[in-house]
């Protein structure tokens, strides 16, 4: 089976390990290749266009994970291509045009949008018991944010974060209804080099189905914090409780407490799980090799996938909810980061736990 990766930076090296990882553990035997602008210290093979490799490589899986801004141009680089597409997040950015992306891709046998949170045991257990236990969501909210202030990547902003919690809500709970949003406040910045007034924060009312939701997030978070919360009512109109928080204190490294209060007050704990996976050669790759794991076993294999992915429907809905977002944000005056003469970035090698 031959996957080629499209972009072979922080992201695309993430893809990179974790196929690497699949290859050795499972004994399937994938064979990698990478189109760049430029070649990388690495031994895969290089081609230096998508048609070349297209034709030359004849890949069964492409993995798009160049920045954000090119996501549009290298997706439909991909017209007439007619196996599996695996698209880093988010699908495009607010500018690009979504007809001409839907008519380059009409000829796909597979599509997944990275959505990794949905591959977190977290997150898999809690759709569960909502399904088990026909719990109706009454309210949710969320907290997504990290530091990528003076990142080296590029970014179209905090619509590229807010995307997991979004995604979340309607995942966890798909008989709620669809997102709709209300009201949008934001802070634009000039916190990443692709910009003096990138959207960085967005703070949001909305509502799915009859529950309400609000949420907060930002690039400029100055530590990594990822929460989401849930309130339901059961069949006996009984208030319950849930709490998923992701990737703390180390990536990967996710936890779910559900519970209820009794009349006096004290709490009645349903449910608590924590994941700490350690599995050597993953460090922040558990979820996401996942991920791969299942689009690999369902190109090679033909085995359907434990848990449907994003397909292409479900990331032009999503990409049309983030258009809206940051179409629709106010916003103050813009932040400015940089004061002095140059800008200071990370570095490239920097640690996963830092860049991630």
């Amino acid at each position: 089976m031959k996957i080629l990766i499209i972009g072979l930076g922080y992201a695309g090296n993430r893809y990179r390990r974790a196929f690497e990882h699949i290859a050795a553990s499972t004994g399937l035997p994938l064979s990698l290749a990478y189109v760049g602008r430029q070649q990388k210290p690495t031994e895969l093979p290089y081609f230096d266009s998508v048609g070349r490799a297209l034709q030359e490589f004849a890949p069964d899986i492409v993995v798009v994970s160049v920045n954000d801004h090119s996501h549009a141009s290298v997706l439909q680089q991909l017209a007439g291509y007619r196996s599996f597409v695996i698209c880093e997040k988010p699908l495009v950015t607010p500018q690009d045009n979504l007809d001409q992306l839907l008519g380059a891709l009409e000829h796909i046998s597979g599509f997944a949008l990275d959505l990794v949170e949905r591959y977190s045991d977290v997150s898999r257990q809690l759709r569960e018991w909502v399904e088990r236990n026909d719990w109706q969501l009454v309210r949710a909210s969320f907290h997504w944010g990290k530091d990528r202030i003076n990142d080296y990547r590029p970014t179209c902003g905090v619509t590229s974060e807010v995307i997991h919690a979004l995604d979340l809500l309607g995942w966890i709970c798909p008989r709620a209804g669809q997102l709709k949003l209300h009201g949008v406040l934001g802070v634009r910045s000039d916190f990443s080099i692709s910009g003096s007034e990138v959207l960085d924060t967005v703070q949001l009312t909305a509502s799915l189905g009859e529950a309400q939701v609000t949420g907060y997030a930002s690039f400029a978070n100055i530590a990594r914090q990822r929460t989401v919360d849930f309130s339901f009512v059961d069949r006996d109109t009984r208030l319950i409780h849930a709490r998923l928080v992701f990737d703390t204190p180390r990536w990967d490294h996710d936890q779910l407490r559900i519970w209820t209060r009794n009349a006096n007050g004290t709490e009645d704990l349903l449910h608590e799980f924590a994941a700490a996976p350690d599995e050597p050669g993953l460090d922040t790759l558990h979820k996401l090799s996942r991920l791969c794991r299942q689009v690999v076993h369902a190109v090679a294999l033909k085995e359907q996938p434990p848990q449907a992915f994003a397909d292409l429907e479900t990331a032009m809905e999503l990409q049309r909810l983030l258009n809206e977002l940051d179409n629709h944000a106010q916003t103050p005056p813009p932040v400015r980061y940089v004061h002095g003469e140059t800008r200071v970035l990370l570095a490239e090698d920097s640690d996963l736990e830092s860049l991630g």
